[in-house]
């Protein structure tokens, strides 16, 4: 006869192999190719839309509008942001890009051919990170709320709040709307959050960590930022702020591993 210890053991054990009970593990990464990137680019915004790869950088006199050659890192083409202020994220709405401003609540919006200004549009709270999903911006502030915006207005249409197994993440910075997915880098993190654009529950997690070769920047404050998605050729794309080099990766899944069973007495 089982003892009642060996019985609750084996019970256990069989609850977890038929509830599917695993605890998440992050995914990884694979280096496709690796490009050059201008060192002193403090980056707060990156795409890829229509074979052409676009950036923008910030720091108060510093911040531009960029369209980049992907395999030199050569500036194609460039216009100043006024110095008093610091440029954030960027996406694509049609024609246009628009690039969002941290504390000045103001975003830019341009033609996209010409990189002439069209007009500035007025938005509430810090502007971090930007990205669209083909009906609405989506917008980044540092906390742990995505805003859905009319493209048109700046109007907030909706709100999520990201959470992970329902505890709220914070610090969310660039974003990149993926494979109907938004991922999101979280500031001074070598960790991506993909995120449910419907409920805001983090799906996974991406672990950058090694990316970039060690000592190839000092700076503390050049940390993982910018993800941009090439959808016609299935390409990811990161890099940080005034980091030497960009990346083109995949993403490598990890098996979950199972929860371990405490040893009944």
């Amino acid at each position: 006869m089982l003892s009642r210890a060996r019985f609750r053991a084996i019970f256990i054990f069989s609850l977890l192999i038929f509830a599917g009970r695993f605890a998440r593990a992050a995914d990884t990464y694979r280096i496709v190719h690796t490009y050059p990137h201008d060192a002193r680019a403090f980056t707060q915004g990156l795409l890829f839309v229509d074979g052409h790869l676009y950036e923008s950088t910030g720091l108060y006199g510093r911040s531009s509008l960029r369209m980049v050659d992907l395999e030199t890192g050569r500036v194609l083409q460039s216009v100043a942001v006024p110095s008093q202020y610091f440029a954030e994220g960027l996406a694509a709405w049609g024609s246009t890009l628009i690039q969002l401003t941290w504390q000045a609540h103001v975003a830019f919006v341009y033609d996209r051919f010409s990189f002439r200004l069209l007009k500035t549009l007025h938005f509430d709270g810090e502007g971090w990170g930007l990205t669209q999903d083909g009906r609405h911006l989506i917008l980044s502030d540092g906390s742990a709320t995505l805003k859905f915006l009319d493209p048109a207005t700046l109007r907030v249409v909706r709100e999520i709040q990201v959470a992970d197994n329902g505890a709220p993440v914070t610090q969310l910075n660039e974003l990149e709307y993926v494979r109907g997915e938004i991922y999101a880098n979280i500031w001074h993190s070598d960790r991506i959050a993909r995120i449910s654009p419907e409920t805001g529950r983090v799906l996974g997690w991406i672990d950058l960590t090694g990316l970039l070769p060690a000592g190839s920047v000092t700076d503390p404050e050049a940390v993982l930022n910018g993800i941009a998605y090439d959808a016609a050729h299935d390409r990811l794309f990161v890099t940080g702020k005034l980091w030497p080099e960009l990346f083109e990766i995949k993403v490598v899944p990890q098996k979950a591993k199972a929860v371990p069973v405490a040893h009944a007495k």
